[in-house]
């Protein structure tokens, strides 16, 4: 691992993580997904979403 890759992969592994901590600003009800509340479903997509970014931070130098 480069160090020029080194913050490219931090920076793709801290945005799942800001994302899932800044609850208060998403913290709502509407709108609504398949009678899911914003809330849960944010949550629930962040799911796949994530580990989409730790995949890209893994394939990154390689």
């Amino acid at each position: 691992m480069g160090t020029e890759e080194a913050p490219v992969r931090y920076v793709l592994l801290l945005i799942p993580c800001i994302l899932a901590v800044i609850a208060p600003f998403y913290n709502a009800v509407d709108p609504r997904l398949f009678g899911f509340p914003f809330f849960y479903w944010f949550l629930l997509v962040l799911i796949p979403v994530s580990s989409l970014f730790i995949y890209l931070a893994s394939r990154v130098g390689r």
